[in-house]
């Protein structure tokens, strides 16, 4: 069984007692390696001193224990004394590398910060070190668990520096540090941080917690042993042995119970956790029945994270129980090989004589930060979402095929259909949840069973952003809109630049040929003609701009008449944007591009509603058409050309839509269905019933929905009748 690890601050630490403990765990160990690192690092730090005024070799020195109680390889040990030789001394990597290996050095250059680029802001600065660092444990995540050991024995010795740089560290380390411990299943120094982190951001609430845990050191002490006996001898009457040990919560989480239920320390019972330690996963099943069986079990307090394991890889039986004195007491049950997990997470999967990780499973979400990275332009937008999805937990969905997914409190189909892959999210149009249709605002629970439901047509929207939880489907929404967005300043741009490169009886195909467009890409730094297009259609650069700066047509651009030319230009670009922007009037649900009062018809055969994909298409003589993207009804023999259209989000008007309900026939059903339409808040236009063979029923109704998402509602509603076999949009 694994003691719980401590890492307190040593301040008499030697390289000779952290030999001891390396060679206790690994006598195979290259010792002169290992004190190797230590010299060089102590040489390289000679004369420095730490905040608290010590020497600084001390804090190597405690990075390295906390490591060796990781269990970490050779490699990571020596890193980790020399983690600061490159940012605080001046070495350069290549003489790591030369010194000792390639590893070694890969290790420390990635916990090297960027400090010769000069940043605006602190966040700006934190956001861009948090990127390279995790490019650098996308290549060997030994970098971030050094980081971690780092980070930790920072939080230890925080009280000497000033209160200001001690709240902004303990912020940064519960927004970043922590969520990191928690993925990579490190919870021994996720909880130790997390301790560490209220002590510094809310004190007054840290010490009189630890003042009235303190109070009843002696009285829990004496029930700690009283309940471990009690489970030990319920256990050994069934003849399952079991090692069970029992501590007070850390302050953290008795912290975090206290803001969720509203209370006082007095208020909460569950203060105390006991673990028990079994052989096998049988004996795991076997030790919570016993448990059952001998305490009263408090309802919805039972997980079973040994049959779905969390996302970090965690295992384990948790349950809590009325214990002896009516007081309420949490067992987790678990193996040995769980509990060394639960501990030391990634780290008890490395191979420490090896160097290697014997389970490398459960790291995708590493190479996900990485995409996010070279996605987000933005570093504090990339941070944001580093922040919003690092700590997720909560929420086990299940797909139709069984595959499970972790999500965060309050996620919704939509971030399910991004959890899964980009496409589906980009495509998503409904979901099932538990065979049922339900929006897409709908929250899920954990055993929920989702079927999203996707149709190529479909794209995203900015409603979405309100809709969605993670920062992960977050970003690829907002992806989307920049792409589509770009794409219409690229147009707006080309258009507006031919026009303007006629004046002078040249062309874009010219200008391209010519040295004119990498005098101009040079001058306002753009990388290529695209780039110089959307910057135009965006409104940032007038396309006077550009021509003065095109070596062969200054003198051209001085003409009094081309003056005149340039500045109808300009009014045409104005309009063009705005055109490209504009919302029509409020009378039409539908907006066409460029054109401000024109007729225009939904087609019977689909009958588009807000929220369909659309396309216009110029009807002879009935102006435009407007069909759901993909329609198979569509004569093209009646069409023209087609136009760009999307839906007038000012427009307020229902839309009539036909829905067939197919149901088992029984007495009143009609009536039913109609009462749960009308308590859906949705109005019903018209109905029409006919009996079926086989004992069913078919109904049309005739509904007025707002967009797309009212009319999920109304089959939602209908579908929540036992009775109901099918519901189709007709």
């Amino acid at each position: 069984m694994q003691n719980q690890i401590d890492f307190s601050h040593e301040r008499e630490l030697t390289v000779d007692d952290l030999c001891r403990r390396l060679e206790a765990y690994n006598p195979e160990a290259d010792i002169e390696f290992f004190r190797k690192g230590y010299f060089f690092a102590e040489k390289a730090h000679k004369g420095q001193k730490r905040s608290s005024g010590e020497e600084y070799i001390i804090h190597p020195l405690n990075v390295v224990a906390t490591l060796l109680k990781l269990r970490m390889d050779l490699d990571t040990l020596v890193a980790g004394f020399l983690h600061d030789v490159v940012e605080d001394c001046g070495i350069l990597p290549k003489e790591i590398e030369e010194e000792f290996n390639p590893n070694v050095a890969k290790i420390v250059l990635g916990l090297t910060k960027i400090s010769k680029i000069k940043f605006k802001t602190r966040e700006e600065s934190q956001a861009e070190n948090f990127r390279k660092l995790v490019v650098a444990m996308a290549k060997d995540i030994r970098v971030i668990i050094v980081k971690l050991a780092d980070r930790m024995h920072n939080m230890r010795t925080l009280q000497y520096v000033s209160e200001e740089k001690q709240k902004k560290i303990a912020q940064e380390t519960l927004d970043i540090y922590v969520p990191l411990a928690s993925r990579l299943g490190i919870n021994s120094v996720k909880a130790e941080l997390e301790d560490l982190c209220l002590r510094f951001l809310k004190p007054d609430i840290y010490y009189r917690l630890a003042e009235k845990v303190a109070m009843k050191k002696s009285e829990r002490e004496k029930y700690i042993k009283e309940v471990i006996e009690d489970i030990h001898e319920k256990l050994l009457v069934y003849s399952l042995k079991a090692d069970v040990t029992g501590r007070p919560k850390h302050f953290y989480s008795i912290y975090k119970k206290m803001i969720a239920r509203g209370v006082d320390f007095e208020q909460i019972q569950d203060v105390l956790a006991f673990r028990v330690i079994v052989n096998n996963i049988t004996e795991c099943y076997k030790g919570l029945g016993i448990i059952h069986s001998s305490f009263t079990p408090i309802p919805g307090r039972f997980k079973d994270y040994i049959a779905i394991p969390k996302v970090n890889n965690y295992q384990s039986l948790h349950t809590t129980v009325i214990g002896p004195r009516a007081e309420r007491i949490e067992i987790q049950i678990k193996t040995d090989e769980m509990d060394e997990v639960a501990e030391r997470g990634v780290a008890a999967h490395w191979a420490y004589k090896t160097g290697n990780p014997t389970n490398g499973k459960n790291l995708a979400w590493v190479q996900e930060l990485v995409e996010f990275s070279k996605e987000s332009e933005n570093s504090s937008e990339f941070l944001s979402v580093v922040k919003t999805d690092l700590d997720i937990g909560g929420v086990f969905v299940f797909t139709p095929n069984g595959d499970v997914y972790e999500l965060k409190y309050g996620s919704t189909p939509l971030d399910f259909a991004y959890a899964i892959h980009t496409e589906i999210g980009n495509h998503c149009v409904g979901a099932k949840v538990n065979g049922k249709m339900t929006p897409l605002r709908y929250t899920l629970k954990s055993g929920d069973s989702v079927e999203i439901l996707t149709s190529k047509n479909q794209t995203p929207s900015k409603d979405w952003l309100s809709i969605v939880k993670s920062g992960r489907a977050r970003n690829k929404i907002k992806q989307w809109l920049l792409k589509l967005e770009r794409e219409k300043n690229r147009e707006v741009g080309r258009d507006v630049l031919e026009k303007t490169l006629k004046l002078f009886s040249t062309s874009i195909k010219t200008f391209k040929k010519s040295t004119d467009l990498k005098a101009v890409l040079d001058e306002f730094n753009l990388k290529n003609d695209d780039e110089l297009f959307v910057t135009i259609g965006s409104g940032s650069l007038s396309p006077d701009d550009v021509v003065a700066k095109c070596p062969s047509l200054r003198d051209a651009l001085k003409a009094e008449q081309n003056k005149e030319k340039i500045e109808e230009i300009k009014s045409y670009s104005k309009k063009l944007s705005q055109s490209a922007k504009k919302k029509a009037h409020k009378d039409n649900a539908v907006i066409v591009d460029g054109m401000d009062d024109v007729m225009v018809r939904m087609a019977r055969c689909c009958n588009p509603i807000p929220g369909d994909p659309i396309t216009g298409y110029v009807t002879r003589g009935r102006g435009i058409t407007i069909h759901t993207t993909g329609c198979n009804k569509i004569n093209e023999s009646e069409l023209g050309r087609t136009v760009g259209v999307e839906w007038n989000s000012e427009f307020n008007f229902k839309h009539p839509v036909n829905v067939r309900v197919i149901t088992h026939d029984k007495p009143g059903i009609l009536s039913q269905i109609s009462k749960n339409i009308n308590n859906a808040g949705i109005n019903i236009r018209s109905a029409m019933a006919k009996s079926l063979p086989d004992r069913k029923g078919s109904f049309i109704f005739e509904v007025e929905v707002k967009d797309y998402s009212e009319l999920l509602k109304t089959i939602s509603a209908i579908e929540a009748l036992e009775e109901v076999i099918s519901v189709n949009r007709v």
